[in-house]
């Protein structure tokens, strides 16, 4: 016979409860990495390039994968707060680390016909009337454009920031699960679509008439830290839609946050074609990998327990509600 008493009258809350052990030691967006980390290593091995890039792509690849070894086993304790962050950003610098390898994985390539197919739908689009809109009030919108290519680069570290503003550090996950996924899936088709950009392949042709220190700004950062191994799919636009749709996932209740990112994601998709950065097929392709990151998202999310983990990957819920109201037996 088990009793339980509660005074008639005394409001019961519902305590937040920690389950003793990690319930997932391993975050969603890293076993994403891990995976990219082990298929790029997989690449070095395969794609013929030279054996000092080879060594050194597994080398490091090897290293990130033991790295989050060692962060997901110490991070594991009660007071390991300082590994828990780090392990909120360092997502960061391993998809900057990717994006190199890509760049290492590129190789001579004769001809041109996917440009050739490509270009076919800009001209149609930007002599159609697009690239004479976007002018129609000077280097304005040129300038704005610009401006909004350069900063896709801060989307993703932005968006933690407003979750770590808005007291939703246990969102930065199903954030960083969509973003990455979204990133990674652009770069893993790289070698398989070996490509130039616009500006090169066709130079000179569909160019901005307006030549801002915006625009100087991009061409510098392209040239001296671009990649040249393809320009399909978009990153950066895959990168942008996928912060957008990762904060609408991650925080709903500051809607504004999402809204902007998704303003954002739409300047750099035309900044991309008009600016010759990239074909309209790279961008379409761009958001085509953030939506299915998006709904990758949405699948694991459906998955979870309805004891959602917490940003060290604890399992959280509430211990069941006593009845209230006098005394109750149960037999």
């Amino acid at each position: 016979m088990q009793s339980v008493l509660a005074i008639p009258g005394a409001e019961i809350t519902e305590p937040i409860v920690q389950v003793g052990t990690p319930a997932r030691t391993v975050r969603g967006s890293e076993w994403v990495i891990v995976a990219f980390m082990a298929y790029a290593a997989g690449l070095a091995l395969i794609l013929p390039v030279a054996p000092n890039v080879r060594n050194l792509v597994v080398a490091l690849n090897l290293g990130v994968i033991s790295t989050y070894s060692v962060l997901t086993h110490f991070d594991a304790g009660p007071r390991t707060l300082a590994l828990s962050v780090i392990r909120d950003w360092l997502p960061f610098g391993v998809i900057l680390l990717a994006y190199r390898e890509m760049g290492w994985f590129a190789l001579p390539h004769q001809g041109h016909t996917l440009e050739a197919n490509w270009v076919a739908w800009d001209r149609l689009i930007l002599r159609g009337g697009a690239k004479a809109a976007i002018e129609a009030f000077g280097p304005l919108v040129p300038s704005i454009l610009e401006i909004a290519y350069a900063l896709v680069y801060a989307l993703a570290p932005f968006s933690v920031a407003m979750l770590y503003l808005y007291r939703r550090r246990d969102q930065v996950d199903r954030f960083l699960f969509i973003f990455v996924v979204g990133v990674l899936l652009c770069y893993a088709q790289f070698p398989f679509w070996p490509s130039d950009p616009p500006r090169i392949v066709f130079f000179g042709q569909d160019v901005p008439s307006s030549d801002t220190i915006f625009r100087r700004f991009n061409w510098w950062m392209l040239g001296n830290y671009g990649i040249h191994t393809s320009v399909f799919p978009s990153a950066h636009v895959g990168a942008a839609f996928s912060a957008a749709f990762g904060m609408w996932k991650a925080l709903p209740k500051h809607k504004w946050v999402s809204r902007f990112l998704l303003v954002m994601a739409l300047l750099i998709a035309v900044a991309t074609v008009y600016g010759r950065y990239h074909y309209v097929a790279d961008a379409a392709a761009g958001v085509v990998m953030a939506v299915v990151a998006l709904l990758l998202g949405r699948m694991r999310s459906g998955r979870r327990s309805r004891w959602p983990a917490d940003s060290r990957g604890y399992r959280v819920g509430r211990l069941p509600q006593p009845v209230t109201g006098g005394m109750e037996h149960a037999a």
